[in-house]
């Protein structure tokens, strides 16, 4: 389990440096310069994301219960988990209505993307990861959209085939990642086929 809180630490950590330390991450980019700014920024996130990934793995082996979902949110945190891939696709297709209104579609997909797993899990593990990440996405969404309406920055939306664009991948993506990739790559089948 501590390898997990060492890597939420880490990763989340190191994507909240603009939210909590904004001049100190500014005298650091100063100082390296923004290549190896971002060198530095990608291999902390790594490494993060595979203490992560490994301690998340680990911890699933002797779980520790908290509750016991009903089978119910099970279907419920997959119909959350759409908008979740909607938005994270709408984060790179440009000018579309939806980054438009919600500024920051990722973090958005983020607590989406968290409250549907932390409804359908019921272990420590799952509390601390997807918690965690809800806690992350939450005030940084807000302090994002404050820093945004301070700076006078709007979004442009384009033409609705945008919009069109990331909704059909993103659904697409669900699709691949709900009935085949999420089994194969995390070992649980959402709809246990």
């Amino acid at each position: 389990m501590l390898v997990l809180v060492i890597g939420l630490l880490i990763f989340l950590g190191v994507h909240s440096t603009r939210m909590f330390a904004p001049q100190w991450r500014a005298k650091k980019i100063d100082k390296m310069g923004l290549g190896r700014w971002k060198a530095a920024y990608s291999i902390a996130a790594v490494v993060g994301l595979v203490m992560i990934v490994w301690g998340y793995g680990q911890a699933r082996l002797d779980p520790t219960w908290l509750w016991v979902p009903p089978v119910w949110t099970r279907h419920l945190a997959a119909l959350l988990t759409i908008p979740a891939f909607i938005l994270l696709v709408a984060t790179y297709v440009p000018h579309t209505h939806i980054k438009a209104r919600v500024g920051h579609p990722m973090l958005l997909g983020v607590k989406f993307w968290a409250i549907a797993h932390l409804l359908a899990n019921g272990t420590l593990a799952d509390l601390l990861l997807f918690g965690g990440f809800l806690a992350w996405a939450v005030p940084l969404y807000i302090i994002s959209r404050k820093r945004d309406r301070m700076a006078g920055v709007r979004y442009p939306a384009g033409r609705i085939s945008r919009d069109a664009i990331a909704i059909v991948v993103g659904l697409a993506l669900w699709v691949a990642f709900a009935l085949w990739l999420h089994g194969l790559l995390i070992g649980v089948k959402p709809f246990g086929v």
